[in-house]
């Protein structure tokens, strides 16, 4: 972006949910995830947006935990010279992120400084788990960090939905320390938006003025609404973000074609 970032929008590229596998023809549901990966990337570079000032990629970006997987994710992403944050879904191995998806233009978890804005990066994975959760010290960390600057629009970024989907099955698997997740960011007036993947569905509400988005995933989506779980004939999708210099927020989706 050109000239002073505390006097332009920031744009986010989020991303979420890519499911890469060890080898990059696997498939996942019959979907062969490294495709839709570089489909969605493609689509994204055509858009007058694009280059976004951070890719943002809330979790499960390797389906089986493979070193390999993440390489490839790396060498896919590491080409446009962009900043890539990064977190862990409950497919992922935090250990192999941490070495890989750590040096420049990769960030994993922490946050990051975009002009009037802060990116806060929360780490909600869960060992053997499916559902997650933040726990007594990442929490703490969030009010700390909240306390310290309140001059600050914040976007929170994490992988396990805090809020209900009304999906009985997905429901069962989001954040589990919800109340004090949303007790700690009601605490706090700058808070603007929590972004999340996960729920491989498309939502966009508000509680307490804090948008709550959810995006699809790069690969192939959930049926919404769903008691058990279902897939949607949705295809892959994106959703951009735009943080305003006050504090507001546009948003949208995109759904991308992928040719065979």
């Amino acid at each position: 972006m050109a000239e002073n970032k505390d006097q332009h929008r920031i744009a986010l590229l989020h991303l979420t949910d890519t499911h890469l596998l060890a080898a990059p023809e696997s498939q996942i549901r019959s979907v062969t995830t490294q495709e839709t990966l570089c489909a969605t990337l493609n689509h994204a570079r055509r858009d007058t947006l694009w280059p976004p000032d951070a890719i943002v990629v809330t979790g499960d970006i390797v389906q089986d935990g493979s070193r390999a997987g993440y390489l490839r994710f790396r060498d896919t992403l590491e080409t446009f010279d962009l900043p890539v944050l990064c977190i862990p879904g409950n497919h992922d191995d935090p250990q192999h992120m941490s070495e890989l998806l750590t040096a420049p233009p990769f960030q994993f978890c922490g946050d990051v400084k975009l002009g009037p804005w802060r990116i806060m990066l929360l780490n909600t994975f869960q060992k053997g788990e499916v559902a997650g959760a933040l726990g007594q010290d990442r929490l703490g960390a969030l009010q700390e960090s909240l306390s310290r600057r309140p001059e600050e629009h914040v976007l929170i970024c994490m992988h396990h939905q805090p809020i209900p989907m009304g999906s009985a099955w997905l429901d069962s698997l989001g954040l589990r320390d919800t109340p004090d997740f949303i007790k700690t960011i009601d605490r706090h007036d700058q808070v603007r938006a929590v972004l999340v993947g996960h729920v491989h569905q498309v939502s966009d509400r508000e509680r307490n003025n804090v948008r709550f988005l959810s995006s699809p995933s790069t690969c192939f989506q959930f049926l919404p609404q769903s008691e058990f779980c279902a897939l949607d004939d949705r295809p892959p999708g994106l959703r951009w973000v735009m943080l305003e210099p006050d504090g507001n927020i546009t948003t949208h989706v995109d759904w991308v074609e992928v040719v065979r």
